[in-house]
């Protein structure tokens, strides 16, 4: 029987089981490599990173991540594959999938990812698309663990568009049974389905203070993200009452974190007294992204 092929498409690919052992894992991962350990499960395993959309935070930590694991990374951008000059998804995730061991791309429309998994042999990772970026999602529940421990029943703050991040955090709330409070200015709601799949897990509160009030955690991005530069001044003016600053973090909790997935636009989304304050934990939720692809690579190939 042939063996069923995971991939990583959205956090509901995972059960809750399955993500808090894969965080566990990071964890654990990240202390070994701390303290010199060598560890290379992936030895001679090539990984594919397919970016329709430009990053760093994505490529360093999956080309490095591959590395230290023992394996080789391989970087596609459009003006370098077939794949850029049309070449059909299904084509291309038969051929690629055939000389490597697992694929991650970074692209526009979630479907392009979902046909690419349909067709390949080997896993999948969505590395961030217009709906969805479940691998930010893995660092920062990760580094919530790190400080906090467990997410269940937490009350944690989205600050900002209804966006892919917004929505991997809805998808957070349901798994880990945790309370989203979502502050966005009307226009910029989140999936209305995506919201009603949530249940009681995720609540749209427009007044942000209100919204922030009990929270334990406030996580913002910026107002405009890639493909959408040109909505720029219209965002500012949409999301002017939606800054990250100091007074909005005496709201929460007093042990409140700030997180955001980076880059970030100091004296936009986000303040840089918070950016940079005893709250934030931007840094180490970064270089989770490492220790977080790293078990979730080894998830996918069942090691």
């Amino acid at each position: 029987m042939t063996k069923s092929v995971k991939h990583f498409l959205t956090l509901m690919d995972l059960t809750p089981n399955q993500l808090n052992k894969l965080v566990e894992r990071a964890i654990e991962l990240k202390a070994a490599w701390k303290k010199g350990a060598i560890y290379t499960p992936l030895l001679h395993r090539s990984l594919a990173m397919i970016f329709d959309k430009s990053s760093t935070r994505t490529r360093v930590s999956f080309e490095a991540g591959i590395t230290q694991l023992g394996g080789h990374a391989i970087f596609l951008s459009p003006n370098d594959t077939q794949l850029g000059r049309g070449e059909p998804i299904p084509d291309a995730a038969r051929v690629i999938s055939s000389m490597t061991d697992i694929v991650m791309i970074r692209t526009f429309e979630q479907t392009a990812v979902e046909t690419f998994a349909q067709y390949s042999s080997v896993p999948v990772i969505n590395a961030l698309t217009d709906d969805y970026h479940p691998c930010q999602l893995l660092a920062d529940i990760m580094t919530f663990v790190e400080q906090r421990g467990s997410m269940t029943g937490a009350t944690v703050t989205w600050v900002g568009d209804g966006n892919n991040m917004c929505h991997s955090w809805m998808n957070a709330a349901r798994l880990l049974n945790f309370k989203l409070n979502i502050a966005c200015p009307e226009g910029y709601e989140p999936n209305p389905q995506l919201l009603a799949d949530c249940g009681t897990h995720a609540e749209i509160i427009s007044d942000v203070k209100l919204a922030s009030q009990g929270s334990d955690l406030i996580v913002t991005d910026v107002w405009a993200s890639m493909g959408q530069e040109e909505e720029q001044k219209l965002r500012e003016l949409a999301f002017a009452d939606y800054q990250v600053n100091s007074a909005l973090m005496k709201e929460a909790n007093n042990d409140a974190l700030f997180m955001h997935c980076l880059p970030a636009h100091r004296g936009e989304e986000v303040s840089t007294a918070v950016l940079e304050g005893q709250q934030s934990v931007v840094w180490q939720e970064a270089e989770n992204r490492l220790h977080a692809q790293k078990s979730l690579m080894l998830t996918l190939l069942d090691l």
